[in-house]
């Protein structure tokens, strides 16, 4: 089995997970509802399902059978 022939530091250790962070979402702003969602993500907004603006699904109509 192989082992190391000299033990790893911790800084390099380090250097190596420097590319491994913790990244804030982007948020947008929806222009017609003021609402904050994730971009290129739908968001409902007071039952209606908004996407770029525009109302995808309204569910606050009635359904008839």
């Amino acid at each position: 089995m192989a082992h190391p022939k000299r033990k790893i530091s911790k800084t390099r250790r380090d250097k190596r997970r420097t590319h491994y962070k913790a990244v804030k979402p982007t948020l947008a702003t929806d222009p017609t509802t003021g609402e904050m969602h994730l971009f290129h993500r739908a968001h409902w907004h007071e039952g209606k399902l908004y996407y770029r603006g525009q109302v995808v699904i309204d569910a606050t109509e009635e359904v008839e059978a």
